[in-house]
């Protein structure tokens, strides 16, 4: 009899879709027997943001992932064409944990526990990125061992625009994978990377269109330039089309759907692969390859969890505070005003937050 090493049996998943899904030969055909365990996440409603549930239940996914012999990858996305994820639940950051840190502290150790256990999984991880990763999502995607996205994904950090520090695997990872520059002007200035640049600069393996036009065939994403480098011979490409330059972009996208085909094609073929080479050797160099992100991961993240959480009393308060309430068109606190008052040796009280506040320009 073999022996089960789960730690919850046959548990029922309720914030995620958690699917065995047969893993697929090199001509799509079911290979009896093996599969990949899909890990989804699905609230597309608020663009697949994780909440305090949903980090339980990922957690406990990945654990079961590990400790299935028939599982050959483990496939990690979210429902939807939009967003993989663009990180932690903003309504429930502001509504829960803002002003709460002892609270957000023990959120902080799930989070961490979700980091850690895509990073020590038996199985390979490939982040299937449907759409935006933002934030967090964008920490959870680099956690992952392989990422295949789609064309139209964007990825990129927000914490100092919105109160905090991309402290949940970005500073840790992110060198790593596009060097220190790069780095610090994701990490600090929280401009989006589109795909064509993620793909370039190393952060993602590999991208695949998703616009089909009428006749079936697949067009490359219209809203990036194209062109190498500017007049001045910075890089161009891959950078958003702006003005009227995107005007013309959406008018093409009018005409075409959004198809996510060539995108589970390339992850089964990947996963395949995967299927084609000794497990435990793949194993290994896994763990190997993956001491790299742990040693800097392991070394930082309990003291950013307890400083992410005194945040909350702060920035944090303020800037979720902002997001969750302001009007659409400006979900920011105001940052020259905030400024101008600590620079004054204004203490952060309830009358600062309430200050700096978003308002509705339209009342």
């Amino acid at each position: 009899m073999i022996v089960d090493h789960n730690i919850v049996p046959d548990y029922q998943y309720n914030e995620l879709l958690v699917e065995k899904r047969p893993l697929k030969d090199a001509n799509g055909r079911p290979v009896e027997g093996l599969y990949n365990y899909w890990i989804i996440f699905n609230n597309p409603n608020q663009f697949n943001s994780y909440t305090t549930a949903m980090v339980k239940e990922t957690i406990l996914a990945f654990r079961q992932a590990s400790m299935d012999r028939a599982c050959v990858a483990v496939v990690f996305t979210a429902v939807g064409d939009k967003a993989f994820c663009t990180g932690g639940n903003t309504k429930e950051y502001a509504e829960y944990y803002a002003g709460n840190p002892q609270e957000y502290k023990q959120y902080m150790r799930l989070f961490n526990d979700m980091v850690t256990h895509i990073l020590i999984c038996d199985k390979p991880v490939i982040n299937r990125c449907n759409g935006a990763r933002i934030a967090g999502g964008q920490e959870i995607g680099t956690a992952c061992d392989f990422t295949i996205a789609a064309d139209t994904a964007r990825f990129g950090q927000a914490g100092p625009k919105h109160g905090s520090a991309p402290d949940g695997g970005a500073t840790d990872f992110l060198p790593l994978f596009v060097g220190i520059n790069r780095a610090i002007e994701s990490c600090v200035l929280c401009e989006p990377w589109s795909a064509q640049q993620a793909v370039r600069i190393g952060l993602v393996n590999k991208i695949v269109p998703v616009f089909k036009k009428k006749d079936g065939s697949f067009i490359r994403n219209p809203f990036v330039y194209e062109e190498e480098a500017d007049e001045w011979g910075n890089p161009k490409y891959g950078r958003f089309k702006t003005g009227a330059d995107r005007k013309a972009a959406a008018e093409i996208a009018a005409g075409c759907e959004t198809d996510l085909s060539l995108l589970d094609q390339e992850v089964e073929r990947l996963c395949y692969s995967l299927a084609m080479l000794m497990p435990d050797c793949v194993s290994k160099t896994l763990e190997s390859l993956r001491k790299q992100k742990l040693a800097h991961w392991q070394r930082n993240c309990e003291t950013n969890r307890s400083w992410l959480a005194l945040n909350m009393m702060t920035e944090a308060k303020a800037g979720f505070r902002a997001f969750n309430e302001g009007p659409r068109d400006n979900r920011n606190v105001d940052y020259i005003k905030l400024r101008r008052a600590l620079a004054k040796g204004t203490p952060w009280t309830e009358e600062l937050i309430e200050s700096i506040l978003p308002k509705d320009s339209a009342k």
